[in-house]
C-alpha cells in the first residue's frame, strides 16, 4: 500500500526547515506534506508539488482572554489554557491525520506534535537532537516514536539511554553544501554569519571584533539588530539564501553553534570559532562541547565576547588545519530517507 509522508517543522529559527528540505529531496515519488507555523518566509526554497499546510502560533494572542499558564503537567512541555492558537492548530492537525492516512509524519521537533499524533494513531519519526533530553517529555515522546532519527553522527551524540540509542538510526551530518575545500580563500577575511533564532551577535559586538582586531577583514552573513555600525574592515551582505561563494572567500567563520551552522562548517571543512547561545535544553552548548576537540574548531562562550583577545585567535586559528571528516556523511540524505520509507513499508507493507 502507498502510503503519504509529512513532516512537522518546528517555527524557531530556520534550522528544522533547512534539515527538512534537504531530507524530503531524496522522497520522491511521495505525497509530501509540511505542518508548521512559521513556513511562509521559506515557501518559496519548496518544490511546487510540496503540499505546504500554515498553522497558526500556539502563543497567546490578543483575543485569548482567558489565557492562563494552567498547572504544570509533568508529562508535557507546553500546554497553556484558553489560546485560540492552540485549539486551531490541534483541529487542524487531525483532520489532516485523518485525512492523510496511511501516513507518516515526521516530527522536527515537538513534544505535544509526537504525542497528539501518538493518541491519533499516527506513527511518528521524531528527530533527535543535541541537548539535556532526558526528561520526561522527551522519552515520552521517544518512545512513542517508532524511530529516532539523528542527523549527526555517533562521534559527537549527545549521552542517552540504552534504549534510546538502540532506537536511533544516525545518519551522520549532512548540509545544503556539497563536501569540499574551498581553493579560493582569501587570509585573514572571517565570515560572521548571524543566526535568525537570537544571537550575541549584534553591532556592539561587531563594533568590538572589528576594532580589536586590525588585522581581519569581516564579510557579514544575516540580519543585524540595530543600525550597522560603518567600518572599513566590514561588509554587510544581508540574507544570504545562497551563501557558500562568501563562505568560499573567507579562511574562518564565527557563528552560533546552532545545527546547520555547524553541519556547513563541516561540510565545508572550514575553521569554525562558535558560540554557543541560550536555548531550550541547552542544544547549543550540548553541540559546542561534542565539537570543541575537533581540529580547527574553537568554542567562545557569549558572556566572553568582550574579554578574548580576538586578533590574537583569530591569528591562531588561520594556522589551524580543519578536520570535520568524522562528522558530515556523505549519504546522510540517502540513509535518512531510506530510514522514513523503511518504517513506512514495516507498517503498510
Amino acid at each position: 500500500m502507498k502510503f503519504n509522508l509529512a513532516f512537522y517543522v518546528h517555527h524557531h529559527g530556520a534550522g528544522h526547515f533547512t534539515r527538512t528540505a534537504q531530507i524530503i529531496t531524496r522522497l520522491t515519488g511521495y505525497h509530501i506534506t509540511l505542518l508548521g507555523s512559521n513556513l511562509k518566509p521559506f515557501a518559496h526554497l519548496l518544490p511546487k508539488n510540496i503540499n505546504v499546510i500554515h498553522l497558526p502560533m500556539d502563543t497567546e494572542e490578543d483575543q485569548d482572554l482567558y489565557f492562563q499558564n494552567g498547572n504544570t503537567v509533568d508529562a508535557l512541555h507546553y500546554a497553556p489554557l484558553n489560546v485560540k492558537g492552540i485549539s486551531d492548530r490541534v483541529a487542524i492537525m487531525t483532520e489532516f491525520f485523518k485525512s492523510a492516512f496511511p501516513m507518516i509524519l515526521v516530527v522536527d521537533v515537538s513534544v505535544e506534535v509526537t504525542l497528539l499524533a501518538r493518541l491519533a494513531g499516527i506513527p511518528t519519526i521524531v528527530m533527535r537532537q543535541h541537548g539535556l533530553r532526558d526528561d520526561l517529555p522527551h522519552l515520552m515522546a521517544y518512545q512513542s516514536a517508532e524511530c529516532l532519527l539523528a542527523p549527526f553522527s555517533s562521534s559527537i551524540a549527545p549521552l542517552s539511554a540504552k534504549w534510546v540509542e538502540e532506537k536511533t538510526i544516525y545518519t551522520g551530518g549532512f548540509s545544503r553544501f556539497s563536501q569540499s575545500k574551498s581553493n579560493t580563500e582569501i587570509p585573514h577575511h572571517v565570515a560572521v554569519i548571524v543566526g535568525s533564532g537570537g544571537t550575541s551577535i549584534n553591532t556592539s559586538f561587531l563594533e568590538f571584533l572589528a576594532i580589536s582586531s586590525p588585522d581581519f577583514y569581516f564579510l557579514i552573513i544575516g540580519k543585524i539588530e540595530g543600525k550597522p555600525i560603518e567600518h572599513t574592515h566590514i561588509k554587510y551582505h544581508g540574507h544570504l539564501d545562497e551563501p557558500k561563494e562568501v563562505l568560499d572567500l573567507c579562511s574562518m567563520v564565527i557563528g552560533n553553534t546552532g545545527h546547520n551552522t555547524v553541519m556547513e562548517m563541516a561540510s565545508l571543512n572550514k575553521r569554525f570559532i562558535g558560540i554557543p547561545e541560550a536555548r531550550p535544553f541547552e542544544e547549543q552548548v550540548d553541540k559546542a562541547d561534542a565539537i570543541s576537540s575537533i581540529p580547527g574548531v574553537r568554542i567562545v562562550l557569549p558572556e566572553s565576547l568582550y574579554n578574548t583577545d580576538w586578533n590574537y585567535i583569530l591569528t591562531e586559528m588561520e594556522d589551524a588545519v580543519p578536520n570535520w571528516k568524522d562528522v558530515i556523511a556523505e549519504s546522510a540524505l540517502e540513509d535518512a530517507a531510506n530510514a522514513i520509507i523503511a518504517v513506512g513499508k514495516s507498517l503498510y507493507g
